[in-house]
């Protein structure tokens, strides 16, 4: 199967049609969902060390950290295939 993918920075990309919510990463509940996903193993880090500016909620519960910011990504949904 051939599924669409997000470019999320940093020649890192995921499946489209896996993200339920790109989300800002400053607020309390979701620095603890964050944590949560770190403490569970579904945390996935894509920033390299930088700062993270969006927050990616995938169907399998997987959190990944983006240096893209939520408007950035969410254009490249409505534009790429």
């Amino acid at each position: 199967m051939d599924y669409p993918m997000l470019s999320i920075g940093y020649k890192n990309v995921i499946a489209k049609n896996r993200i339920i919510a790109i989300i800002s990463p400053n607020s309390r509940p979701v620095k603890m969902m964050i944590q949560s996903a770190r403490e569970n193993g579904k945390l996935i880090d894509a920033t390299l060390g930088k700062k993270t500016k969006s927050v990616i909620v995938t169907d399998s519960d997987h959190v990944i950290l983006s240096t893209n910011s939520t408007e950035t990504l969410t254009q490249r949904i409505g534009t790429c295939n």
